[in-house]
């Protein structure tokens, strides 16, 4: 049976990182509405188009276009088995429109899924905030978790290390805030159906990943 995985969580979560472990280890794809944007765009198909008047006016996308997005990436031959969904649906009404069209499709509607990795925002402000990098070579440090030997100044090329500005503390706050009042309540909604589950996020990755894969498995009927 088709299953559909989706993966909640706020900004620094991990939620990317292990959205392509999981897609990997259940040999399924893993789709961001971001990438769906990018190759409609790029390969200038009509939902690219129309996706491209909205955004050219300086306008949302409607979550109508989206949709038609992403549900002709699923029904291509690849996602038979299921797919895993990062970064959509962002609110509850794109959560109630994609179930609706889940559950109209011809031979029965697939199983969903739903995980959320639970991180505390003093945790993530921590991780987010902290982060260096390296201006010459691109790799990232971290002040508390792996700092650099000589401060200021990248373990691999000597380079110097500075902080992105959407690494910045008030940055960083606003996209927590965004996430609490917009995403925050798909939680509540995926609970009351019964379809969530919550993780702990905010141990070390490769344990998050063995719980993550370990109940997708199961929710998968592989275990």
């Amino acid at each position: 049976m088709t299953a559909i995985f989706v993966l909640l969580g706020p900004p620094g979560a991990g939620k990317g990182t292990q959205a392509v472990r999981l897609a990997e280890a259940l040999s399924i794809p893993h789709i961001s509405t971001g990438d769906l944007f990018r190759a409609n765009l790029a390969e200038g198909t009509e939902l690219g188009k129309l996706a491209k008047q909205y955004m050219n006016e300086g306008q949302l996308v409607p979550d109508e276009v989206v949709l038609d997005m992403l549900f002709a990436r699923v029904a291509e031959d690849d996602c038979r088995q299921g797919y895993l969904l990062d970064g959509f649906p962002r609110t509850v009404p794109q959560a109630e429109a994609f179930d609706a069209r889940v559950k109209s499709q011809e031979g029965g509607a697939p199983a969903v899924s739903v995980v959320n990795l639970a991180v505390a925002d003093e945790a993530l402000l921590e991780r987010l905030t902290g982060r260096l990098m390296c201006r010459s070579c691109g790799r990232i440090h971290h002040k508390s978790f792996s700092p650099p030997k000589q401060a200021g100044q990248c373990d691999d090329c000597g380079g110097e290390l500075y902080q992105r500005d959407d690494d910045k503390l008030e940055v960083v706050q606003q996209r927590l805030d965004v996430y609490h009042q917009q995403t925050q309540p798909l939680v509540d909604y995926y609970s009351a159906q019964g379809t969530l589950t919550d993780l702990d996020g905010s141990r070390a990755p490769d344990e998050v990943f063995a719980e993550l894969r370990r109940h997708a498995l199961e929710g998968a009927g592989r275990e």
